[in-house]
C-alpha cells in the first residue's frame, strides 16, 4: 500500500480534513469511512476507522477517512448528525471527481456508521455497499439499510447493547456478525475485524 497522504477538501460549512489510502495498483473502488461521535472524542484517527481505512486499501480500494465539521482542522461545528450527514456527501463527491464513477463503499464505526446509513439514502441503491460497525442503534434514528449491508457488533458493548443492535436489523432481516466477547471498540480485536471485512470482499463484484 502507497503511504496515506493528508488531504483538505472543500465541506458544507468549510474545509475538510481527510487522509486518502491508496493501494499499490489502480483502485476498483471507492471507500469512505466515517468516525465515531466528535463530542465524546471521535476522529478519524481512531483506531477501527484507522484499521478499516488500511484493511479496504489492502482490497485495492482508494479509500478516505476525514474528520467530521468541528474536529481536528476541519472548519464548522457538530450538528447531531445533519450536518455531518452533508459533510460525508460532500467527501463522496470529492472521491468520485478523483477517481470516476467507481463502485462505492461507505463504512462508519458507532456514530459514523449512523451517519454512512443515512448518506446511503442520498445515493443511487446500486451505488454503494454499507459496512457499519457498531452502528449507534438507540442512540440516534438509525435508518433501515440495503439488505446486503455488512453488520459487524461485539456481543459485550458496552456503549451500544447487541440487543439493540439486534431489535434494529430483525424486522429488515439483516444479518448481523457478532464477535463473542468483544466491547464496542474492539479492544484486541482489529485483527478479527479486518479478516471479517476482508472475507467479506475478497472475490466479491462491487
Amino acid at each position: 500500500m502507497v503511504a496515506p497522504s493528508k488531504i483538505i477538501m472543500e465541506g458544507p460549512a468549510g474545509m475538510l480534513e481527510g487522509m486518502l489510502h491508496l493501494p499499490d495498483s489502480e483502485p476498483v473502488a471507492i471507500v469512505v469511512v466515517a468516525h465515531p461521535l466528535p463530542t465524546m472524542g471521535g476522529t478519524m484517527d481512531n483506531k477501527i476507522v484507522t484499521t478499516l481505512a488500511k484493511t479496504f486499501a489492502e482490497l485495492g480500494f482508494a479509500t478516505l477517512r476525514f474528520n467530521f465539521r468541528g474536529v481536528g482542522n476541519s472548519e464548522g461545528v457538530f450538528d447531531s448528525g445533519n450536518g455531518e450527514v452533508e459533510d460525508a456527501l460532500a467527501v463522496v463527491q470529492h472521491a468520485r471527481e478523483a477517481f470516476g464513477h467507481l463502485p462505492l463503499v461507505l463504512s462508519g464505526f458507532s456514530f459514523g456508521a449512523y451517519v454512512q446509513a443515512r448518506v446511503a439514502q442520498h445515493l443511487h441503491p446500486k451505488a454503494h455497499k454499507l459496512v457499519l460497525v457498531g452502528p449507534a442503534v438507540g442512540r440516534f434514528a438509525m435508518p433501515a439499510v440495503p439488505h446486503n449491508t455488512l453488520v459487524i457488533h461485539g456481543e459485550y458493548d458496552e456503549i451500544i447493547p447487541l440487543a439493540g443492535a439486534l431489535d434494529w436489523a430483525r424486522p429488515q432481516h439483516l444479518p448481523v456478525v457478532v464477535l463473542p466477547e468483544a466491547g464496542h471498540f474492539f479492544h484486541g480485536r482489529l485483527q478479527q475485524l479486518k479478516q471479517i471485512v476482508l472475507h467479506e470482499f475478497n472475490g466479491c463484484r462491487l
